[in-house]
């Protein structure tokens, strides 16, 4: 797996390309010294400010950060987040990554943050899921508990997620979960097995393995699904629930009962936060 350096190089080399900023070139922007002022355009929980940093010290050592804002702090709009001094040919090569970056670490953080005040008081927690950019799995991820999230399984490597299609290729729940009990059993893994099910029959047979698995998932019901499943459980596991979930209507599932309510949207779908970052030259 790249480490995050080499992630950041390679997001430099694809805007830089072969001839770097022709236009600051043009305009002979390594010339002059510059203040570059990140402000923040609409309130948020501040995520990537410690990469753009990273981003930065990639380019120039020189550069000097004036931080203002850490992150995971609430961020009111039309604060500065940072101020950054260095060469203008820098600061201007560095800025639309650092944006792209804070944009989007800040705009996942702020999303999980909405749901994670909607469930406030019901002893809910809030997940993220793998629906995430390729590559950049582990900075969205942080991103996510930053605005007060948890992080589900990693990739297919540290959890059993024993999903529909699973139980179909193997033709039952029980199947599926015996083939993932003999694995762990043989590999010495231990990796926690956590299983979808679909109707009250699937809950039952799973319940029979109640003391070798660790929670049940339930994909796409509705709350009064979920509320009549979770008696018929009767809190012999704990319940993780999935599948359209979004911060008006996670209450709802807390309330009916769900222990961890694990949402794609926190990821896919989360708006960026309107962040600017001001280039100015030095008198």
């Amino acid at each position: 797996m790249q480490s995050l350096r080499e992630l950041l190089q390679a997001a430099l080399m694809e805007d830089l390309g072969t001839y770097g900023d022709i236009t600051s070139r043009a305009v002979s922007a390594e010339k002059k010294q510059a203040v570059g002022r990140c402000i923040v355009k609409r309130t948020g929980i501040l995520a990537g400010i410690q990469v753009a940093q990273q981003v930065y010290d990639l380019i120039d050592k020189d550069v000097k950060i004036d931080i203002h804002f850490r992150d995971g702090d609430v961020c009111q709009a039309g604060s500065v987040a940072f101020e950054v001094y260095g060469n203008a040919y820098t600061l201007l090569i560095g800025e639309r990554l650092v944006l792209n970056l804070l944009q989007r670490l800040s705009g996942i953080a702020t999303f999980t943050r909405r749901y994670v005040e909607a469930i406030e008081g019901t002893g809910c927690e809030v997940l993220d899921t793998r629906k995430t950019t390729p590559l950049w799995r582990a900075l969205e991820k942080w991103a996510v508990t930053l605005g007060g999230g948890k992080n589900h399984r990693f990739g297919l490597y540290d959890q059993f997620l024993i999903k529909d299609n699973h139980i179909d290729l193997t033709g039952s729940v029980s199947a599926a979960i015996e083939a993932v009990l003999r694995y762990r059993t043989e590999q010495n893994l231990s990796a926690p097995i956590v299983v979808e099910v679909r109707n009250l029959r699937e809950i039952a047979e799973a319940l029979r393995y109640a003391k070798e698995i660790d929670r049940l998932l339930l994909d796409n019901l509705s709350p009064q699904q979920v509320a009549r499943a979770v008696e018929y459980i009767g809190g012999r596991l704990p319940v993780e629930v999935s599948g359209g979930i979004t911060p008006e209507n996670a209450r709802a599932y807390a309330e009916a009962g769900a222990r961890y309510i694990s949402a794609g949207a926190l990821t896919h779908s989360a708006p960026a936060l309107d962040i600017s970052l001001k280039i100015q030259p030095l008198q």
